[in-house]
Order: C-alpha cells, then structure tokens, then sequence
C-alpha cells in the first residue's frame, strides 16, 4: 500500500531519498564543474579577444602598406601577385570573424624561419624601411610581435628575421593564397611561470594571426602578427568585484543546498529522536507519525517506528489487563482452596465425615480447575508467540478433519462443495482456531454449523453460522476479551474466543462476530495462498 495512503495526513508529494542524495552529489560535483567550465570560457574569450586585437592592428597597418603602394607605383597600375581565383568582394565591408577555440588542438612552437627562395622586389624593400619604424612603435604600446612579409613569404620588417621566409607555415600559406589564418601555437617562456598561474593556459599559448595584403585581387604582402593572451588571474583581478560577487552568489547556493539536506533528512529524524527520548522519559506515550517526512524512506521509518510504538503500547495494555484478569482467575479458586484446608486443619477431628468428603469434592474440582486454566494458558501464550511459517492449507482439507471430529459430538458441519481454496496459513492454525470456534458452539447447545466462503481480491471470508442459543448483544463486545466467560460455574475459562483470535493474527487474518437472528455468526477473514 502507498505510503500516501497508509498516512492520510501527508498532504504532499514524497521524494525518494536516493534521489536527493543524487540531487545533492550533482550539485556538488556542478560547482567545481562549472567553475572550471566558466573559466575555460572566459579564457577562451580571452584568447578571441586577442584574435581580433590582432586583426585591428593587422588591417590598419595593411592600408598603410596600401597607401604607400600606391605611392610608389605609376598611376593604374596595380602592385602585388594577381590572384585569378581571388573572389571580387560584394560589399565594401569585409569583417573578419575570430576564430579561435582552445578546444581545438594547439600547435607546437611555431618553427624557424628559413633562408628566401626569392629575392625581394625594390618596392617591398623600400615598403619594409618606410613601415619598420610604425611597427616598432606599435610594438611598444601593443607587445605584439609583428613581421611585414612580401608575396613570397620573405620578411622585409620586423624587430627579427629580416630577410627570411616563413613561406612554409601552414598560416602564412594560407595567407599567400589571399585568406585570412589565425592559430594558437605552444609559447616560448623565457622563464617558469608563478604556480597560481600554471592554472591558466593562457600564459602557455600565443595567437599567430596571418593578414593578407589585398588591392583589386593582387596580394600585396602579409602581415603576420603575434601575441600572448591577457592572464586569466590578472584579467579576474581586475574585475575583482563582480568574482566576489559571483562567490557570495555561490556561497548562498550551497547554504541552501545545506538547509534543503537538513530539512529532508536531518530534521525528520530528530524529530523522531526526539519523540523517543520523550517516551523514554515519560512524558509520551508512543510515537505519533511525522507531519512533513519528505522523503519516501523517512516516512517509511516513521511508518514503522509508529506501528512498532502501537504494537509495544498495545502489548503492554493487554499484558496489563491479562495479568488483571489472570490474578483473579487464579485467586477465586486458590481463596476457596486456601478456606476449605483451614477448615479441614481446624476440624478435621470433629467435622462429619459427609463433610469432610464435600470439602475434597471441593478441592479437588479447583485444582481441576486450576489445572485447566494452567493448560488454556499455555495455549494462549503458544498462540499469543507463534511465529507465522510458509505453511499452507487447502480448506476443505482442513474442515473435512473437523467435520469427522465433531459429528460424533452431535455437532453437524455443512459447507457446500467450493472450488479449491489454498489458504496462507498452516493447516494445524487453522484447524485450532476453528475448533475453538465449534467447541463454542456446542457450548452453547448448538447441533448444526453452516460454512460458506467467498473470495475477494485475495481474501477469503469464512462464516460460520450455528443454531446454538447465540450471544448476547451486550456480551458480543467481550467475548474476544481474556478470562470473559458466562460458563464460569460449568468450568468455562474464557479463554477460547481469545485464542482463536491470536492465532488468526500471526497470520494476518481475523475474526469477529456478526449480528444474527438466531445462533452465533462468527466471520473470519484469510489470506488467498497458491497451492499446487
């Protein structure tokens, strides 16, 4: 049955304990998770930003390098390599995009320039000595490591390898060919770098843009240009507050996530706890079921900690009121023992012997009858601590056994043949607690039992109806009780009724009385068993 329906006050969905706990794990394993993946895009902007850093600097040298061009060209003519398959540009804007992604692999350390295959034209040369000073000032300001090569690949400025090619990078020879190249290559440190920073991998890499030259489909020359990206510390640094922010922001997520945790899983079992140190004191009787469980497994528990107190509280009332009853039973019949031995011992020398045998009589029937009430007893207690088996019975079976029993007695069973049913309770229970229920009535002068059983959703229910002289309406509400007897006199014990129900009880099963106009109608309830 759904915890939801055992507890009618659990107004609100429950959550499975496991899944909090995943919940919680998740999140955790989240926040170092996406701090590492907020810092790998923030540096990867970092890097991009250094890209089209670059590319400012790249195109506004270009249209120096274009400018004087021109200048030293006779007008129309065009200088530079023509490129045939050079796509004509629709637009006068031509935005170059970055690129750049530290997802992507990084290049080794970008190789060694190599001797020209070429010489450099007069133009290029005379370009080169007139852009030099511009670039070494840009490099001032900028850091950026930059190098004017011809359409040929040959360097003719820079700060180093004047005179060289770089013809045979993969960047510059898509450069060459009129199209933009950019990539993040392994950086030469100069020296180790401080530990905090080795968390960046910025101080490790440099951004290599290569920026062709273009007039009117000729490639002019290539602009090759460098740079370490910005630090990621020292960029974090900057903008110091907003990190703190974010920090306090986290920390809050995580005191929340604290309190969540506590009132799901923590503060319920307090709760119980708590509630069990009140009985331990006194000042609770038993357990009362948690109002807000959360979770599925903590109601659970506190399902079972609250049947658990029933059971206890209600072992403990009934042994209260057997040891009641059983103090009285035994003191009538010991009180009229204890008074016929003191007349014997007082009188015993002038009592007649008549009297002195119905005195005997006497004792001998309240020790017959302590006897029995000793034996009734010990049933009860075997029923009141049997232990429920795997056994199982077939009905008929069972009553088949009875009706051979009693119809000796006068007592005749009558039960229609019903299909087959297994019952999940062992066939000795089963016949005990129904012999207890026939002895009852022949007990009450009963000469016929009419058994009938129907089937519901996995229960049987059994009635048994005699023709006896039946039960009083106000006796009907004790006969389960112990020691409840109107027999007393005859030898009764009172003790059948209860038993029946014990055993009934360690398998799940009941029985009661119901009302009837004539006789006893007694209905029992049992479990549904397969049975081969």
């Amino acid at each position: 049955m759904p915890i939801n329906a055992q507890f009618p006050f659990i107004k609100h969905r429950l959550f499975r304990l496991r899944n909090i706990l995943l919940a919680v794990m998740l999140m955790v394993l989240a926040l170092p998770l996406g701090g590492l993946y907020f810092l790998r895009i923030y540096e990867n902007e970092l890097v991009q930003q250094t890209e089209r850093e670059l590319i400012s600097q790249s195109a506004a040298l270009a249209a120096a390098f274009r400018m004087l061009a021109r200048n030293l060209q006779p007008e129309g003519v065009v200088y530079g390599r023509f490129l045939p398959d050079l796509p004509i540009p629709d637009s006068e804007y031509q935005p170059i995009t970055p690129t750049l992604s530290l997802i992507r692999p990084i290049q080794p350390r970008r190789p060694e320039a190599l001797a020209a295959q070429t010489p450099v034209d007069a133009i290029a040369q005379k370009i080169g000595v007139l852009l030099k000073p511009v670039m070494l000032d840009t490099l001032r300001i900028t850091l950026s490591g930059i190098r004017l090569l011809d359409n040929n690949g040959t360097v003719i400025a820079g700060h180093e390898e004047q005179g060289l090619s770089l013809a045979h990078l993969p960047e510059i020879q898509h450069a060459l060919q009129g199209s933009y190249a950019s990539t993040i290559r392994q950086r030469v440190l100069d020296q180790p770098p401080p530990p905090l920073y080795s968390i960046s991998r910025g101080t490790l890499i440099r951004v290599f843009v290569a920026f062709p030259i273009i007039e009117h489909q000729h490639l002019q020359g290539v602009l090759y240009l460098s740079r370490t990206p910005e630090n990621i510390i020292k960029h974090l640094y900057a903008v110091k507050e907003k990190v703190l922010a974010v920090s306090l922001i986290l920390l809050v997520l995580v005191a929340l996530l604290v309190a969540f945790v506590s009132h799901s899983i923590s503060r319920p079992i307090r709760e119980l706890i708590q509630q069990t140190h009140r009985i331990r004191q006194g000042e609770q009787k038993q357990i009362e079921p948690l109002q807000y469980p959360v979770t599925y497994e903590v109601a659970q528990l506190s399902e079972s900690f609250v049947s658990m107190s029933q059971a206890l509280t209600e072992r403990t009332d009934y042994l209260q009121r057997f040891a009641t009853h059983m103090s009285h039973e035994f003191k009538t019949p010991l009180t009229a023992i204890q008074g016929a031995l003191e007349l014997l011992h007082d009188h015993l020398d002038t009592m007649p012997k008549e009297r002195q045998l119905r005195f005997i009589d006497n004792l001998l029937a309240d020790t017959l009858r302590l006897k029995q009430l000793v034996n009734r007893l010990l049933e009860l207690a075997r029923a009141d601590a049997i232990e429920p088996n795997q056994k199982k019975c077939h009905l008929q079976a069972v009553l088949a056994e009875l009706k051979s029993q009693f119809i000796d007695r006068g007592l005749v069973l009558h039960y229609s043949n019903e299909p087959i049913y297994g019952l999940a309770i062992a066939p000795e229970v089963l016949a005990m607690a129904l012999y207890n229920l026939l002895e009852n009535s022949i007990q009450h002068s009963a000469q016929q039992v009419a058994i009938t059983a129907t089937q519901h959703r996995g229960i049987i229910k059994l009635q048994l109806h005699d023709n006896g002289k039946g039960i009083s309406i106000a006796n009907q509400d004790k006969i389960f009780t112990p020691f409840f007897t109107t027999r007393r006199s005859t030898g009764g014990t009172g003790l059948g009724l209860a038993i029946t129900a014990s055993l009934l009880k360690a398998y799940q099963g009941t029985v009661e009385i119901l009302p009837s106009e004539q006789g006893a109608l007694f209905l029992l309830t049992l479990h549904l068993a397969d049975i081969e």
